[in-house]
Formats: C-alpha cells, structure tokens, sequence
C-alpha cells in the first residue's frame, strides 16, 4: 500500500487574526504551526504534502516549503477559488469568500490518488493524533471504513472569543453516529467563577459537556470522498447559491455518509494536546506551548 498523503488546509482567509496566520511564526527558529505538522507527518510516514491555498499565495508558499522540505517529503500544490466548472456546476456565483472547507478538500481531487488526511494549517495536533492516522491509512482504511481524530472539546477552546467544531455524536464502540458543525461555541462565565461551554443555534444557547467529541478537521479519508462531496455541492450550490456566506463544510460530509450508511467513520481518541490561533491573543499561549514541548525533547530545536 502506498504511503498516505497530507492535505492541509491554508486558503482561509483568517477574518478573525487579521493576518495571513498560516505564515505566522511559532517556533524558536521562526517555524509556523504547518512546520510541525508536516514534521510529524514525515516521522509518522505519509509520504506526500499537498497545500490547498488560493492561487496568489503559491510564490510565498513555495519559498517557504519547497526547499525546506525536498528530498524530505513530495510536495504539491492545489488551488481553492470559485471556479464551480470543475465540479460539473455550469454557473458563475458572486462570492467574497470561498465555498468553505468541503469545496477545499474537493479543490485538491486531481492531486490525490491514495488514502489521505485532512487538516487545518493553524491547528497544532501532536505527534500522537499523525502516529495514529498514519496507521489507520495504512492498516484498515478503506471506501466504508474512514475515521476522524476525536479531541474532547474543553481542550480545545480559546479564551478571546467563539471557536468552530464538528461536535460529534459517538456510540459505545467509538464509531460516529453524527458530526454537525458549530461556528459558535464559547466560555461562558459562571457565578461560582468557573466557566461553561456553550454553542449557539437560532440564538439559544446549549450547553457542551468538555468531554464531548469534536472534530478539528482531522479526518482520515480514501478518493471515495471526492465523488460523495461532489454530488452534495452541487445540490448546496443550488440551494445556497443566493446566501454568500454559506459554506459547505467538511463535517456534513461523513455526516451524509455514515446517515446513508456508505461509510462507517471510527473516533480516534489522541492523548495530544491540540492548541491554535483563532486569534491573534492566541499566539504567545501557542508559542510557549512549542517552547515546552522543545524543551520536553519532543522535537528538535530546528525542525527542517
């Protein structure tokens, strides 16, 4: 079986941060969150990289990556923007922003042949989430048989304001049941000091238990998937295409799937400790956190 690939997420347009936070650095010798995502994606065994990103921002990309990471590591490039022809859609939709983090995924399905996973460019994982997807693709993965990396999410807030998660719905033998995406999930400061999680849907709060399973876009798929969003963009695209603010996300994806019963999606628990930078705030938290794990030995000084 070939090696899987990594498909990184890096065309958000990062409203929130108030920069282009995929090039931002973390590390002591300037290195971004992506640079230890690959790193421990080499040490885990994938054997391809491919960067979905808008078209302008290649001759950045590759000066950052290309060099770095030859020999080391395949490294391809694929293209977000809001050409829907190359999903069989003949019509052209007025939008600011792209069509979300599904369309993302499908923006890279001439490029990926093998199992693969998916995953944020701002979100650090762990070593421990890379070691277990890898060996997922590489030892069960199959067009029924697919998997996201379940974090609980009371570990993975942030403390300046509304985060984003798939909140899943897991059954006794650690298979999901459900995934929905929440775009707003916070703290809410409670009497006796402590603070609850919250979500908002048709503006009423629901309170998360911090054990619950959410996805952070760390999802572990075959090709299959190109073929199964494909089909449910083009019905999206129909019925959202008057709203520029809808987005067809990853999670209602697997979500179709295992409701259809086409794929069944395993909940990989990790022992990681996910953090990232929502917001800018984020950043010396994330930076001090990558200083701790140098210092443990958990990774190099210089990465690349």
């Amino acid at each position: 079986m070939s090696k899987p690939t990594l498909l990184i997420l890096a065309a958000g347009m990062a409203s929130r941060y108030g920069s282009l936070k995929q090039m931002d650095t973390f590390g002591p010798h300037g290195e971004t969150i992506i640079d230890y995502s690959i790193f421990d994606a080499i040490q885990a065994g994938f054997g391809k990289v491919v960067f979905i990103i808008r078209e302008e921002f290649l001759d950045k990309m590759r000066e950052a990556f290309d060099l770095k990471l030859a020999g080391k590591i395949e490294v391809d490039y694929a293209f977000q923007n809001f050409d829907l022809t190359k999903f069989g859609i003949d019509k052209v939709v007025e939008r600011v922003k792209p069509w979300g983090t599904a369309h993302a995924v499908m923006s890279a399905k001439d490029k990926v042949g093998e199992a693969f996973c998916v995953i944020n460019a701002d979100d650090f994982y762990g070593k421990d989430s890379f070691e277990k997807m890898a060996s997922f693709l590489t030892n069960e993965v199959s067009d029924d048989k697919m998997s996201l990396m379940g974090f609980q999410v009371g570990n993975t807030m942030s403390d300046y304001g509304y985060v984003s998660r798939g909140v899943c719905e897991v059954d006794e033998q650690g298979h999901m049941e459900s995934v929905t995406e929440r775009t707003n999930i916070y703290y809410v400061d409670q009497a006796d000091g402590t603070k609850e999680i919250v979500f908002e849907e048709d503006g009423v709060q629901h309170t998360l238990s911090p054990e619950t399973r959410v996805s952070m876009n760390f999802w572990g798929f075959t090709p299959r998937i190109f073929e199964i969003a494909e089909a449910m963009f083009k019905d999206f695209v129909a019925e959202n295409e008057g709203n520029p603010k809808s987005e067809f996300y990853i999670p209602s994806v697997p979500d179709y799937m295992v409701k259809h019963k086409i794929a069944d999606f395993r909940v990989i628990p990790t022992s990681s400790k996910w953090f990232g930078v929502t917001y800018k705030e984020d950043k010396p938290i994330v930076q001090e956190s990558i200083l701790k794990l140098v210092e443990q030995g958990v990774y190099p000084e210089k990465l690349f």
